[in-house]
């Protein structure tokens, strides 16, 4: 039995379009739920970047009050920012109260928009340009925040480094002065401070924790397919052996019942052919003998005629023996002996044939089996090779015993087996000769099967047939 179905010899073919199926579903979660965590840990960071600006600018706010406006208001009566003295006093008071907080600029401004102060001396007296941002927080003096990026937060995932001032916190906060602790409406609007922080940096610690939750993502998403790779991949293996050993079942029991067919055949025939045959062989063997005494001319037919009735015979008998296959009695031998044999009693078509006979082995050569139908076997493998070459050629026959197993190997120089049928020589009725059956290799399989022998067919490296019996142990 041979199958050609593509489908059947991986019954798993879509193993990879699964295994690709599920690594760009892992893949894609595991992203997704990346870039959902990294944008959580982006948004809170700006929410606490806000609130630090909530607190800077009250503590701007409270230093400006208590360093500067009662200090000043006390010694002068009045605040004059035009005064070298008190612009002085009031840039030390910002300067030491925003170190270290990376503000790159800030400005206080009057109702009118005008700026009173900044770390810019040059800006003082100038309107800047949030007028409507100041007159909205004069008018609900809230703190209010934004956000100001001159790279894109993606493209920013694919750099190393960002250059100082990439992130901007933009924060106004309306300046009052402390007059009730408890209920700030009572306390005056002097001025809006505006200022720009730079948060670069710590926008730079979170787009590394994104990069580690995306690369840990990536791995972990990898990790996921080996695994799952690995598992389809086995039940892959699995799936192919149990399908190679159903196929090998089918066969067996195809050829089983073959054999049970041709059994209820050659049972019914073989009495009707067999004992008439018989009949005739030897009577035709009988009359032979006288013919050939008194050298009578009819003599060369009636041995044609005898010849092809035992030929017959051989046929009948090989049919049966095929059909209706001997139960092997499973004793103790000595495949040397019976390789000796063997040997011994071709010897003279080896002679006729002129075909020399290397044979090697030696040491521990037992095995188990039937003794006559394992010779019967050696025998038909060993005619097949003479017949293979057809005349003058090396015959090798080898036995060792390999990790525990009786290893015997024939091999001829004849042309070989031919590589398109080489699995097919085992089946019956197939054959290459003009003349047989093409039960003898058929009948080897089924004697070496019962004995638990494994029998490979092969061609050798140097040419010629080779054939590989491995006993068990």
């Amino acid at each position: 039995m041979r199958h050609n179905d593509s489908s059947g010899s991986r019954p798993l073919q879509f193993v990879k379009v699964i295994s690709w199926s599920l690594f760009i579903i892992i893949l894609g979660f595991s992203l997704l739920l990346s870039v959902f965590i990294s944008k959580y840990a982006e948004q809170t960071l700006l929410e606490k970047q806000e609130q630090f600006g909530l607190l800077l600018a009250e503590n701007v706010s409270h230093q400006v009050f208590t360093r500067f406006v009662l200090p000043t208001v006390m010694k002068y009566g009045a605040i004059k920012l035009r005064n070298e003295t008190q612009a002085n006093v009031l840039d030390e008071v910002v300067r030491s109260t925003i170190h270290s907080f990376h503000v790159s600029s800030l400005r206080i401004y009057d109702a009118d928009g005008v700026i009173t102060y900044s770390l810019n001396k040059e800006e003082i007296g100038s309107k800047g340009g949030a007028l409507y941002m100041i007159t909205h927080t004069w008018q609900t003096a809230e703190f209010s925040a934004e956000i100001l990026a001159k790279v894109s937060k993606i493209a920013s995932l694919f750099r190393l480094d960002l250059k100082p001032g990439s992130l901007m916190l933009r924060a106004y906060y309306p300046l009052r002065a402390e007059r009730s602790l408890t209920d700030i409406n009572a306390n005056p609007i002097m001025g809006i401070l505006e200022f720009n922080q730079d948060i670069t940096h710590d926008f730079l610690a979170t787009l590394n924790f994104e990069r580690l939750i995306i690369a840990f993502s990536l791995i972990t998403s990898l990790v996921l397919f080996f695994l799952v790779l690995i598992v389809l991949r086995r039940a892959e293996r699995l799936s192919n052996l149990q399908f190679k050993e159903k196929e090998k079942l089918i066969f067996e029991l195809q050829q089983q019942e073959k054999l049970a067919g041709m059994g209820r055949m050659v049972a019914g025939v073989a009495h009707e052919i067999r004992n008439p045959l018989g009949i005739i062989c030897s009577s035709s063997e009988l009359v032979l003998k006288k013919m050939k005494k008194e050298d009578n001319s009819y003599s060369r037919i009636l041995e044609a005629l005898n010849e092809e009735a035992k030929r017959l015979s051989r046929i009948v008998s090989e049919f049966l023996d095929y059909a209706r296959p001997k139960k092997p009695a499973m004793l103790d031998l000595d495949m040397g002996k019976i390789l000796d044999q063997l040997i011994v009693f071709m010897e003279p078509e080896c002679e006729r044939l002129n075909i020399t006979v290397d044979s090697k082995y030696s040491g521990d050569l037992s095995a188990k089996g039937d003794k006559d139908l394992l010779y019967r076997a050696m025998y038909n493998l060993v005619s097949n090779a003479l017949q293979a070459m057809d005349g003058k050629g090396q015959l090798f026959i080898s036995a060792t015993r390999d990790e525990g197993r009786l290893h015997i190997t024939i091999h001829d120089t004849g042309p070989g087996f031919d590589p398109d049928h080489v699995e097919e020589v085992r089946d019956p009725f197939f054959t290459t000769k003009n003349s047989g059956t093409g039960l003898g290799l058929a009948l080897v399989s089924t004697i070496l099967e019962s004995h638990g022998v494994e029998m490979a067919l092969s061609n050798a490296e140097e040419g010629g047939a080779r054939v590989d019996l491995i006993f068990p142990d």
